[in-house]
């Protein structure tokens, strides 16, 4: 299969047109789907279990075959073409075998360019609360959630499809996961679409909706064209409800109290000293 790089300085769109999808055994997973998300949207694709959000999703990301002239991303058919800079996050990770063994994270990390992008990698670990000190074998899912994250996005995408990812992550790290993920699409040119049942500071995050049913898109637009309002004219500051408010304060009153888990290295010193952590290696490339 060809690969084929997205240009990078322009955010791709994502355009669908009369998608039908049935699985292997007959059965219909998608039909007569159109969309069509422009350059730069962060859009969430809503519908209860069943609708056919992660099959979409794996067709946008080119892991399954949609039939021809179905699906583009920036004008590329992603089977055909294997897309560079798509990235697809979903549930099955934490359950890979190799990802359960004894691993530490940084060699993880360091796996899919770690020490190339350090900038990214320290703000992930910061921002997704990474102990570097982690085996792979002796945490939990939610943490095992983060260090999938922090690998997946290391590497700048362009296209970036997430399903339910979150669903593991507590309310403070999930809320600095979406700032990071909303400030990333209005500082560079990448795209997002995320499937979720969890709408917790949503409010105003995302510029488009899609809402999805038995394999249908029954509805889909910008907030605007779907009435949706948000901020202060709808009553609400930040998106969340007042208890989502008053735990998300005391979550983030704990962790200035304790402070990040690993402490930043001293210009030009690496990880590997770092109270006898093990780490990243000598930062080398900067660019």
């Amino acid at each position: 299969m060809a690969e084929q790089a997205v240009n990078t300085e322009i955010a791709p769109s994502i355009d669908v047109k009369d998608l039908s999808y049935a699985f292997p055994d007959g059965s219909s997973g998608l039909k007569e789907v159109f969309l069509d998300l422009p350059p730069g949207s962060r859009t969430l694709l809503i519908g209860a279990n069943g609708a056919g959000k992660t099959t979409l999703l794996r067709l946008l990301s080119g892991k399954r075959m949609a039939p021809s002239g179905t699906v583009s991303i920036a004008g590329v058919d992603p089977f055909k073409f294997g897309l560079e800079g798509v990235t697809y996050l979903g549930l099955e990770w934490v359950l890979n075998p190799i990802v359960r063994t004894d691993i530490d994270v940084p060699t993880l990390l360091a796996s899919v360019g770690g020490d190339y992008w350090t900038e990214r990698r320290d703000e992930l670990v910061r921002i997704l609360d990474v102990d570097l000190a982690w085996r792979m074998h002796a945490v939990s899912d939610g943490e095992r959630r983060r260090v999938q994250l922090a690998m997946g996005l290391l590497r700048p995408w362009t296209i970036l499809l997430l399903d339910e990812i979150t669903v593991d992550l507590d309310l403070l790290s999930r809320s600095n996961f979406l700032n990071f993920l909303k400030k990333e699409t209005e500082t560079r040119p990448c795209t997002i679409v995320y499937a979720t049942h969890i709408l917790d500071n949503l409010a105003m995050w995302p510029t488009h909706l899609v809402h999805m049913a038995l394999g249908k898109v029954k509805k889909w637009g910008s907030m605007e064209e779907l009435n949706v309002l948000s901020g202060p004219g709808a009553g609400i500051i930040t998106g969340n409800s007042q208890l989502g408010e008053l735990v998300l304060r005391w979550l983030q009153e704990d962790l200035d109290e304790r402070g990040p888990r690993n402490r930043r290295p001293a210009e030009g010193k690496t990880y590997e000293n770092l109270e006898g952590k093990g780490g990243y290696g000598a930062e080398t490339r900067k660019d």
